[in-house]
């Protein structure tokens, strides 16, 4: 499963609006929290408060987050164009989600047990003791809903909260952003009506504002309608 193709089954199990934008406002807290705690852009002081509170809180184990990294970066491998989701701190990011919105407590927790034990039932071994190989031989026993034995369904269901926690977390981060070449509105240069066309027109550029509004290399850029 490269990148691409885990991007593509993303469709199976879809990150919901609501989750996208809670979760990216909360993981822009969840960033701030612990490098500024006075200036939270966007925070009130009551929520800079919660934020704080649940920073300083720890649910998942060690191991757990060795599971959920190691997960993570089997839904979205570093490859040639930007980095794995842990590049990208999506570990941390589910970790503040899972305080932050409790109703995943039990699912994540439960499903970090379904799939050491299944491992060891197939390996003997717990997942990230398993091989490279292994893992991913497991996760396509629960990547797929449409192909999953039926004895697999609690594995599936973790593995989309899973699936749609590390796609949140990725693409409102930094490095997401850039995968997606997302722009959002930047300011550009506006290079002016091109010459045949003011020809057509009779019109020219005015010397004196291109004098006052530009250096010399850059003149032809702004026009004003002088026939």
């Amino acid at each position: 499963m490269n990148r691409r193709d885990s991007l593509k089954a993303l469709a199976v199990g879809t990150v919901s609006v609501g989750t996208l934008l809670t979760s990216c406002d909360k993981k822009d807290g969840a960033q701030s929290a612990g490098e500024d705690k006075a200036g939270v852009y966007g925070r009130t002081a009551e929520e800079k408060l919660i934020d704080e509170k649940l920073m300083a809180e720890k649910f998942f184990s060690a191991a757990e987050m060795s599971t959920i990294t190691v997960l993570c970066d089997i839904i979205i491998p570093r490859d040639e164009k930007s980095g794995s989701a842990s590049d990208a701190k999506v570990p941390e990011f589910i970790e503040f989600i899972v305080k932050d919105q409790p109703r995943y407590k039990i699912p994540m927790r439960g499903g970090l047990k379904w799939l050491d034990v299944k491992s060891l039932k197939l390996f003997k071994k717990s997942f990230t003791e398993a091989s490279k190989a292994q893992q991913i031989e497991l996760v396509e026993l629960i990547a797929f809903p449409e192909k999953a034995a039926p004895e697999n369904a609690a594995g599936v269901s973790f593995f989309n909260t899973m699936r749609n926690l590390t796609a949140t977390g990725f693409f409102t981060s930094k490095e997401g952003i850039e995968d997606m070449q997302y722009k959002g509105n930047q300011p550009n240069a506006w290079d002016g009506v091109p010459d045949d066309v003011l020809k057509q027109y009779g019109l020219e550029y005015d010397e004196k504002t291109l004098s006052e509004c530009l250096k010399a290399e850059d003149r032809g850029k702004i026009m004003t309608w002088d026939s």
